[in-house]
């Protein structure tokens, strides 16, 4: 796939963030870079996620670059976010992949896409908190 100019300057951006990043925290990344309008964000974006290059974390609103791109799981993905310091970490679990499978089957149901989310408190973070004692 060839990248347009904004959608490379927006890739970067995400790619070198600590974290997830709305559209608007991108936009006022971006506006040194001739960025004036969210729709230009969003447009990027759009075209992106299209090639599993960014995901959109729903519970954040928000989006992070693609930890594995070019061998994402298309219809599986799953997030590890860290709601101390924001830290992502996307992967794949193969048995939770399958329970998820036999649970489709099961029920009947047509699944186009699954995106798990799951909110908690990163190694760093956990012993940062228990060497203060808290």
């Amino acid at each position: 796939m060839q990248l347009t100019t904004n959608q490379q300057r927006v890739l970067a951006v995400l790619q070198q963030a600590n974290g997830p990043l709305t559209a608007y925290a991108l936009l006022d990344r971006l506006r040194e870079q001739g960025f004036k309008a969210p729709a230009q964000v969003y447009r990027a974006l759009e075209r992106l996620a299209e090639h599993d290059l960014v995901h959109r974390l729903e519970s954040l609103n928000a989006y992070v670059s693609c930890a594995h791109p070019g061998c994402c799981q298309h219809d599986f993905r799953a997030f590890a976010i860290c709601d101390s310091c924001g830290h992502v970490d996307e992967f794949a679990d193969l048995e939770l992949q399958r329970c998820l499978a036999n649970w489709v089957k099961n029920n009947a149901f047509t699944l186009h896409k699954s995106i798990i989310e799951l909110h908690g408190e990163c190694t760093t973070c956990h012993a940062a908190r228990v060497v203060e004692g808290r």
